[in-house]
């Protein structure tokens, strides 16, 4: 039987959306380099492990995957993404709510608003991450 021809899990179908939401964002943002596509595969190794332990939590994993790439950028290179709806003050990420559910979104703490949903992020958040 052709591989090609079965039928995707709900699994695999929540992992494959949340690679493609956070690979949207970040070419974006500029910073779909292949050290950076690394992490976001190396996330979804780990995910879909946790997703085969808690099947219901396969809602969440666009969400979890865009926080696991965020925290792996910020440790090699800087915040990512930048919020674009504050222009005076120090540049700041935002961040993802809710942490752990349905319909992540990326939004600015500071401002109090939602900015986009993960992977609907545009170019105004774009630009190399910064320290």
């Amino acid at each position: 039987m052709d591989p090609s021809n079965l039928p995707v899990s709900p699994l695999e179908q929540a992992l494959h959306a949340a690679r493609a939401l956070v690979l949207a964002d970040l070419v974006a943002g500029e910073v779909a380099d292949a050290d950076v596509v690394s992490l976001v595969e190396e996330s979804v190794v780990q995910r879909r492990w946790w997703v085969e332990q808690w099947p219901a939590g396969a809602e969440f994993v666009a969400g979890l995957v865009a926080q696991d790439v965020q925290d792996a950028l910020l440790e090699r290179y800087g915040r990512w993404p930048l919020c674009p709806v504050c222009e005076a003050g120090d540049p700041h990420a935002l961040e993802i709510e809710p942490e752990l559910g349905p319909d992540p979104h990326w939004v600015c703490h500071k401002a109090g608003v939602k900015v986009a949903s993960v992977g609907s992020l545009g170019p105004a958040t774009g630009g190399t991450p910064s320290s």
